[in-house]
């Protein structure tokens, strides 16, 4: 039987699930990436949401695990922090206004439930020290993919790359390419000039600005590992501290509806010290600044809907931010990744046959809860006039007696924070038990 090869298109952090998934099926895996990949633990160019609030949530932990054994072990080695199975709500100050949820007693449905908390940079580098052991990969960093090939009978052939350093071309042959390049891909306009139709993309403007710094704060500083504070419609601006690995804490701000966010350091330690506790803002003021603030523009979440086109080319894929980009304030992207890279390793180890009209609808069944919840949780926050504003006002009015009731219920808090882990869905505050807490906490 003759070798099948298959080629990835970034190494981001889908592109390494998506290479790690294809060994397991291929004789041989190619990456290509247009940066240069650092052997150690560094920001790169092409990850710019590395340098915001970053998190593997907790569904995607499982998957994560089972693709890369030993990751906790050196995560937690490296100085990340893994909680197993967390149970204490003082670890986490989540607050809406002058709202903060209950951080007395005691989560119980967190038994089997790890929350890792590390900068993408760590992550990435473990990850891609793991998928370079194996035998079938390859990586070929600072190499652009110029053109995927596509035969006259719709079957992808193999790609054409160039080194960036001195525009060499080559051809590479494969038997199945995969996107991972994120929101920017170029497949839409690869379909078009071979005759295919683009996806249709469901679309909606969040309008959203961000601002980040990292610190590395004192031993003991700070207890807490995770600081949110959630927006709303009266107050669109969010917060959010996150601990990661060796002391070091990323900090951010975050502006809906187009309010800018502080582009220095004075700037966002004062955002900081007007709507954070007191003894958060005065732990960031005793740390010691790591680099610049790092500042973001995120125009509209957008959804390209592969899993509708009746014609697609054989042997092509997409993954990751390429088939659907996330309001990034939720730190859902690298969820997603796992979660699409498990749909792509159950649908190879059910045969290589209509690949990819299987692979994007088994995707889409686990992206349409994430996109739903976010387009929902979106509408509520984003001030817009005309119809919208009533019944933006009442889901306004019915989520703060929600956030009243969390602030002395650790069922309802729990509950919020296993949503936050897409753990839940916000469809299980209808459970009559919850409404009932929801209205005895008002």
């Amino acid at each position: 039987m003759p070798s099948e090869n298959a080629l990835v298109c970034g190494a981001s952090i889908a592109g390494l699930f998506a290479a790690r998934v294809l060994s397991d099926f291929y004789d041989a895996v190619t990456v290509v990436e247009r940066d240069k990949l650092p052997d150690g633990t560094s920001q790169r160019r092409g990850v710019s949401q590395g340098r915001h609030l970053h998190q593997m949530l907790g569904r995607g932990v499982p998957y994560t695990v089972d693709l890369f054994p030993g990751l906790l072990d050196e995560l937690e080695a490296a100085g990340a922090i893994v909680l197993d199975s967390p149970d204490d709500p003082a670890l986490f100050h989540i607050s809406v206004g002058d709202i903060v949820f209950c951080r007395s007693g005691r989560f119980t449905r967190s038994e089997g439930m790890v929350v890792f908390l590390a900068s993408r940079p760590l992550l990435e580098r473990i990850i891609r020290r793991q998928v370079r052991s194996i035998n079938k990969v390859t990586f070929m960093d600072g190499h652009d993919v110029a053109e995927t090939v596509i035969d006259p009978a719709g079957q992808v052939t193999g790609a054409c790359v160039v080194e960036r350093e001195t525009g060499q071309k080559l051809a590479l042959a494969a038997d199945l390419v995969i996107d991972a390049t994120g929101r920017s891909a170029r497949t839409p306009a690869l379909l078009e000039a071979n005759g295919y139709q683009r996806p249709p993309e469901r679309r909606y403007t969040v309008d959203l600005s961000y601002s980040s710094q990292f610190f590395r704060l004192p031993p003991g500083a700070l207890a807490e590992r995770a600081v949110l504070e959630i927006p709303t419609l009266d107050s669109p601006e969010g917060y959010g501290l996150l601990s990661y690995e060796n002391g070091t804490v990323i900090a951010t701000v975050i502006g809906f509806a187009g309010r800018k966010t502080p582009n220095d350091l004075p700037g966002l330690l004062d955002s900081f010290s007007a709507s954070m506790p007191n003894h958060v803002a005065a732990a960031l003021r005793a740390g010691e600044p790591m680099g610049e603030v790092s500042t973001q523009r995120y125009p509209a979440s957008v959804w390209r809907r592969y899993d509708k086109l009746s014609r697609f080319p054989k042997g092509l894929l997409v993954i990751g931010d390429a088939v659907c980009s996330f309001n990034p304030v939720y730190g859902q992207g690298m969820t997603s990744a796992a979660l699409q890279a498990s749909a792509l390793q159950t649908c190879l180890a059910d045969g290589k046959g209509q690949l990819s009209i299987r692979f994007f609808r088994a995707s889409a069944k686990k992206l349409a809860p994430m996109w739903w919840a976010n387009r929902f949780f979106d509408f509520t926050i984003i001030p817009s006039g005309g119809w919208q504003s009533k019944p933006k006002k009442f889901i306004s009015h019915a989520m703060g007696k929600l956030y009243a009731a969390a602030e002395t219920d650790i069922v309802i808090t729990e509950t919020l924070f296993r949503q936050m882990q897409l753990l839940a869905q916000p469809t299980e505050f209808l459970r009559p038990s919850l409404l009932w807490r929801i209205v005895a906490g008002n």
